[in-house]
């Protein structure tokens, strides 16, 4: 069974996992720290999971780089506000099935560059089942403006809030390798190190990104994020900025407008790397989902936006 209570946050339990869901205030994703996993007690260790920011282009547009946060890589947002800390309220429905919980959310952007038109939305759908350590999750963006190279800035799974590498003991990102925590004790722009921008002709089996958090009794657990179509992440970020920064960008290819752009995900709990890998293949090219009261679909392809 799935609980959901509506207060002012969407509290959510199963039998494997606590989490809730903001729709106002700091919105979209999972709250901050509320991400429990029940059988280790372990959370996130950040500032929430599956966090959605604002639509870019390349280039640096009319403002200046800050080059820790940015790096020398250039790019500027067409289309905000950072809807995770501007946005203040999102609209959102709860769907109950006979073995799940979804929680759909959405937003019309309003802010522009100049040759831009308002107007694009984003659609999110966290997925929770009964019987796993995860959940699934995805976004779609139905865009207004036509682009030459058009994506999109999330925090997958989410940022890794430490000091001195003192609640995570290495990182694993599946097109890298394994990271010891010691490599995050100084500040480094994303270009500095562990950069993933995507090669049209080499494309990684899997995109997986997680923490290793250990126990006190000497057992450990990964909280990992994975995107299910690997060709859909433009770039990735993980680097060390006061706290180690897991953003993600995602589709970076030509819109017209009408388009509808996004990608589906895995973001939970993993007792091993190869549990990682299983799941992934369990649901490798998955793009979206498609839920109602009736049921769920997990479809290879991103669909039209239904007009809510």
């Amino acid at each position: 069974m799935i609980r959901c209570e509506r207060r002012a946050e969407l509290e959510i339990e199963t039998p494997h996992l606590c989490a809730t869901v903001r729709t106002e205030g700091y919105v979209s994703g999972i709250k901050s720290r509320s991400f429990v996993d029940k059988r280790t007690g372990a959370t996130d260790l950040g500032s929430g999971l599956h966090i959605m920011d604002f639509l870019l282009v390349p280039g640096w547009g009319d403002g200046a780089p800050n080059r820790i946060s940015d790096g020398n890589v250039p790019k500027h947002i067409v289309e905000g506000p950072q809807i995770c800390t501007r946005a203040r309220r999102l609209d959102y429905e709860v769907i109950r099935g006979e073995a799940f919980l979804a929680v759909r959310q959405w937003f019309t952007f309003t802010h522009v560059v100049e040759g831009f038109q308002a107007g694009s939305r984003w659609e999110q759908t966290l997925l929770f089942l009964p019987d796993t350590r995860y959940m699934l999750s995805c976004e779609r963006i139905t865009c207004v403006n036509s682009a030459d190279c058009l994506f999109y800035r999330i925090d997958m799974p989410g940022h890794l809030h430490h000091k001195g590498g003192d609640t995570f003991t290495r990182i694993y990102l599946s097109y890298q390798g394994y990271i010891e925590s010691s490599e995050f004790l100084t500040d480094f722009p994303p270009d500095d190190g562990f950069l993933y921008q995507r090669k049209k002709d080499d494309i990684p089996d899997r995109i997986i990104r997680a923490y290793e958090q250990r126990k006190a009794d000497g057992t450990s657990v990964w909280l990992a994020g994975m995107t299910l179509d690997p060709a859909d992440v433009y770039e990735a970020w993980c680097h060390q900025r006061g706290y180690v920064c897991f953003i993600q960008e995602l589709h970076g290819r030509k819109v017209t407008a009408g388009d509808t752009i996004g990608a589906a995900y895995v973001v939970g709990y993993f007792d091993s790397v190869d549990e990682m890998n299983a799941v992934y293949d369990q649901y490798r090219g998955v793009r979206s989902i498609a839920v109602d009261e009736n049921g769920y679909t997990l479809l290879d392809r991103v669909e039209e936006a239904d007009g809510i």
